[in-house]
């Protein structure tokens, strides 16, 4: 393995961690805009507040890990995709500093009409931010991003793998919420809630692999390198992860959240690292490989250097604060006062 191909894993752990724990997170937005009224939907948003209010910016982290890994390992893919995909990059960005602001401001104010406006702009934000990353990667597995900046600015995300891989990360994003908001529901001692985001979990499940099929199809007749690369190197992964999602559907019909959250986070990793794998030696399937792309080796050196000290300096921080959120530390509310004395869903 080269030097560049170790970056290159670098970078696709920071992608899988952010899949995970960001599209979690985002999931959790999903559940907010879908959960009805003020008063119907006052229990799971309280829920939803609490499970990610001690940890949602620290996602970002990954993102930001992944951006910065690109840009200097791999300055020519990084020019290509954002001169090529700079309006969903743009969407995206935009998205995430609204969903930010949305959930910070609701709980500044006071006045209905405010938190009503902010609630929506977080909701909705985080609908928008993952399906305009699913399609950035449609857009790139499909080989509409060339290695030189002139792809076009519309048809390169506007396409049928795009929409097909923007709609399946809104769809898993609900899936893996669900599964931790099951989790997080039975920890807080809710039964109503737990009933509640399991059957929104098993439909997430079940729309997700419907998606995942349709997907098949959609990659067969669209992005046909990276749908042949998939058949030779990447059927038992794809077997795991639906293995993982059904497994999951089955935990939360059987009522057992903490096998279903595992089970989801399995399905989702494992998709992620298909796509990795089916892309491989690529960078931009068809337009560009790895070691083409790839800095100097006293900058890959350097870029090593630098994140195993991330990894000593940071890692136990992130560790601590996920950890504190699980055992619901860093709360200032708590589940009963934040949802008032509205009727827990049934």
């Amino acid at each position: 393995m080269s030097l560049a191909e170790v970056v290159a894993l670098v970078l696709w752990i920071g992608v899988s961690a952010y899949a995970v724990l960001g599209g979690a997170d985002f999931g959790s937005g999903f559940w907010d805009l879908t959960a009805g009224g003020a008063k119907r939907g006052a229990w799971p948003r309280a829920l939803v507040d609490l499970a990610i209010g001690s940890v949602w910016e620290a996602n970002h982290v990954w993102l930001i890990f992944c951006l910065v890994v690109l840009w200097t390992a791999f300055s020519s893919a990084f020019v290509a995709i954002t001169t090529t995909l700079f309006v969903p990059l743009i969407l995206a960005a935009f998205g995430i500093i609204l969903r930010g602001a949305g959930f910070a401001f609701r709980h500044a104010t006071h006045e209905f009409r405010s938190r009503r406006l902010f609630g929506v702009a977080f909701a909705v934000s985080s609908v928008l931010t993952p399906f305009c990353m699913g399609a950035i990667a449609g857009a790139i597995v499909s080989g509409r991003v060339p290695a030189e900046p002139t792809g076009d600015p519309i048809s390169s995300w506007i396409n049928p793998t795009s929409v097909f891989a923007g709609l399946l990360a809104v769809a898993t994003c609900a899936f893996l919420a669900a599964t931790f908001l099951v989790d997080e529901a039975r920890r807080r001692s809710s039964p109503d809630l737990e009933r509640y985001f399991e059957r929104r979990g098993i439909a997430a499940g079940v729309v997700t692999g419907v998606l995942a099929l349709a997907g098949v199809v959609v990659l067969h007749q669209d992005a046909e390198l990276f749908f042949d690369r998939l058949l030779d190197r990447v059927v038992p992964l794809l077997v795991l992860s639906a293995v993982g999602g059904i497994g999951a559907i089955v935990m939360l019909v059987r009522h057992r959240p903490g096998p279903a959250r595992i089970l989801a986070v399995l399905a989702v990793a494992s998709v992620v690292w298909g796509w990795g794998i089916g892309q491989f030696p690529d960078l931009l399937p068809g337009q560009l490989t790895i070691d083409q792309a790839a800095a100097p080796s006293a900058t890959l050196w350097t870029l090593v250097l630098v994140v195993c000290l991330a990894v000593v300096f940071i890692g136990p921080a992130l560790v601590l604060l996920f950890r504190l959120g699980q055992q619901s530390r860093l709360e200032s509310g708590e589940l009963e006062a934040m949802a008032g004395e509205n009727v827990p869903p049934a």
